[in-house]
């Protein structure tokens, strides 16, 4: 808070004070209003529209089916919500891969019709192109390396990545890529912890992790799966905070109970 009392917002110079300051930075998934108000009164330091909205929000199997239409309908619910954190938006998948024009027009539209402060796209060297015409605009980027979940059918598994030397000097090769391109941030999903501490040392921007251990500059993790809205998913690297799901199972069942006796509403809970 401000010495005035009124909220001071998270921007990319903040998260970037926070590396240097060696202070970890909180990074949770949003995809409407009101929990989106409930995640920034709390504290969180970025809340991202994330396309796992296609999963969590619509279900389906892959990120892959959730349109650029649809993003920006959860991105412009969820900045309504926002005083103080940092809203970051995925670009879907087909709206800027192997285009680096698609890409500026699909960011434009998520800054004007949302009211964004940032994107996200997967992938390292191949999108650097797309990075570069988006900062163009003044729109500020996040990359994502590791897991990108866009490719799941190319990788055919979500298990973890980059345990091969191979692939984590490309892994870091492309980090460098993404921060030299002008990315003010990087995730990276589900590689070895070892290599995500190295990704994190070499940079200067933030490196946000998820499975990506410790060693980085601060975590992310989806909404619906701290909360244990989804009991079905559980990763090595998911910690739940709650178990909504039993909650809301129990809730509801009093509600069903209280209907069916005549209980609810009482002469109080009637004009």
């Amino acid at each position: 808070m401000s010495v005035h009392g009124e909220v001071k917002r998270v921007t990319t110079h903040t998260l970037a004070e926070m590396k240097e300051a060696g202070e970890k930075i909180a990074m949770l998934t949003a995809y409407d209003f009101t929990m989106a108000r409930i995640l920034d009164r709390s504290g969180v330091d970025v809340l991202l529209v994330g396309d796992s909205a296609s999963n969590v929000m619509a279900g389906h199997e892959t990120t892959l089916p959730i349109t650029l239409d649809q993003m920006i309908y959860h991105a412009s619910s969820v900045v309504r919500a926002v005083q103080r954190a940092l809203v970051v938006v995925d670009l879907p998948f087909g709206s800027y891969q192997g285009n680096s024009k698609e890409a500026l027009q699909s960011t434009i539209r998520i800054m004007k019709e949302a009211g964004a402060h940032a994107v996200k796209l997967e992938g390292g060297r191949e999108v650097v192109e797309s990075v570069v015409r988006i900062l163009t605009a003044g729109v500020p980027v996040m990359g994502h390396l590791g897991l990108t979940p866009q490719s799941i059918y190319k990788f055919g598994t979500y298990s973890v990545r980059a345990r091969e030397e191979q692939e984590a000097e490309r892994l870091l090769e492309d980090a460098v890529a993404l921060q030299e391109a002008g990315c003010f941030g990087l995730v990276l999903e589900k590689i070895p912890s070892k290599l995500a501490q190295k990704v994190a040392s070499t940079l200067s921007i933030p490196v946000i992790g998820i499975g990506a251990g410790s060693g980085v500059d601060g975590q992310v993790l989806v909404m619906h799966d701290m909360l244990g809205l989804n009991s079905e998913f559980s990763p090595r690297f998911l910690r739940r905070y709650l178990q909504l799901d039993g909650l809301v199972t129990e809730a509801v069942q009093a509600y069903i109970r209280d209907v069916r006796s005549g209980d609810f509403p009482s002469p109080a809970e009637q004009y």
